[in-house]
């Protein structure tokens, strides 16, 4: 058996890792002191000279209408019925009613 490895740390070894321990500490404690974010981001500044299909990112208020207006048309297809593809037979129901046919045909049969 080695000689090494039956000691035990060495305080000086013990004292270094607490010292780093306290160098990291202080250095996030100093970061969260002076590091104040800006007011205003970069993303939300207004954007000049968008494209129309980017218009959409220009800031928040424009995000937020974009954002309700796709979970309403969402909100509309799914709660109506239509075709996806007539030629094929293929429907479109709303989820419910689709949840309940499932479980008709794939439900335990007495």
């Amino acid at each position: 058996m080695s000689d090494s490895a039956a000691r035990p740390a060495r305080p000086v070894s013990l004292f270094t890792i607490v010292f780093l321990f306290a160098i990291f500490g202080a250095f996030f404690l100093v970061i969260r002191w002076v590091y104040i974010p800006a007011a205003r981001s970069t993303v939300n500044a207004p954007a000049e000279n968008l494209p129309k299909e980017l218009a959409w990112r220009a800031d928040s208020i424009a995000r937020r209408n974009t954002l309700v207006e796709a979970r309403a048309a969402e909100l509309a297809q799914a709660s109506r019925y239509g075709w996806v593809d007539q030629k094929a037979g293929v429907v479109q129901l709303p989820i419910d009613r689709a949840m309940e046919l499932t479980v008709q045909q794939y439900g335990v049969k007495k």
